[in-house]
């Protein structure tokens, strides 16, 4: 199964629809303004709330906890290296792998692929295509995106 999130240009805050690949809406993503470290809200078609993201301010590097249903799933961790930037996720047995610079990586577990993401370039606002290998993990696997999309902006904005 494969989602497209597509961020809206000029809203106050992080803005993303997320749709399938017939083009109809799945999901509805609104970012909390003004508010210490990024919060993220992921909704449904019908308007509730089904994951949270939310970062942990006080940490040496950025850490986003991934919520559903009330309960931390998953924490995506950035970890200290030189040259490139890694990526590591807590909760699930997942792993990270690709260019984080250029938005494009394989989540994976000990024998299967999880989910593969890339920007998609030329576009008014930032674009993903997300293609899901299990559509048990839809949800998940868009929090984790998300929050690893959070956590390159930050790293890109601190070195600019």
């Amino acid at each position: 199964m494969k989602l497209y999130m597509k961020q809206r240009v000029f809203s106050w805050g992080d803005k993303f629809d997320v749709a399938d690949e017939s083009g109809n809406p799945r999901y509805y993503v609104e970012g909390e303004v003004f508010t210490w470290g990024k919060k993220l809200h992921i909704y449904n078609t019908s308007g509730q709330e089904v994951a949270f993201i939310r970062q942990e301010v006080w940490s040496w590097m950025p850490r986003y906890f991934v919520e559903i249903g009330g309960e931390v799933v998953a924490t995506v961790v950035k970890e200290f290296t030189f040259f490139r930037q890694s990526y590591r996720i807590e909760g699930p047995p997942w792993q990270m792998q690709g260019d984080f610079w250029a938005h494009d990586y394989v989540m994976f577990d000990a024998q299967y692929e999880i989910m593969r993401m890339s920007k998609e370039w030329f576009t008014w606002g930032d674009s993903y295509a997300l293609e899901i290998f299990d559509p048990r993990n839809e949800l998940l696997c868009l929090a984790v995106a998300l929050a690893v999309d959070c956590a390159v902006a930050q790293s890109q904005n601190n070195n600019s």
